[in-house]
């Protein structure tokens, strides 16, 4: 859900449910490298509600559209890293001291 001015698209606040700090510490560092990104943070009303509100302050462009860009940019950071990881663990595996403690 967003929360802003009808007038204004470049200061909104937005409601994710069944969300917590994972996403929106994360969104929140993508979103502050942004150069086009004034203000970014994110609050947690209450710990016992699966919620966080993420407010976007942009310098000209929809908060909107900055916000779902940093979720995509995410993505990428996120599959990246995914990749990186079963690589490693691939070019692991296939060392011959790895395959010795296995008893290969």
């Amino acid at each position: 859900m967003e929360h802003g001015s009808l007038t204004d698209s470049r200061n909104s606040t937005f409601s994710l449910m069944d969300e917590d700090h994972t996403l929106a510490n994360s969104v929140r560092f993508l979103l502050n490298k942004d150069p086009r990104v004034e203000f970014c943070g994110y609050s947690i009303p209450h710990p016992s509600e699966n919620k966080v509100n993420i407010r976007v302050q942009t310098t000209g462009d929809s908060a909107k559209d900055v916000l779902k860009e940093s979720f995509q940019d995410l993505i990428l950071v996120c599959q990246h890293v995914r990749s990186t990881f079963e690589k490693s663990v691939a070019d692991f595996k296939s060392t011959p001291s790895h395959q010795e403690m296995n008893g290969a």
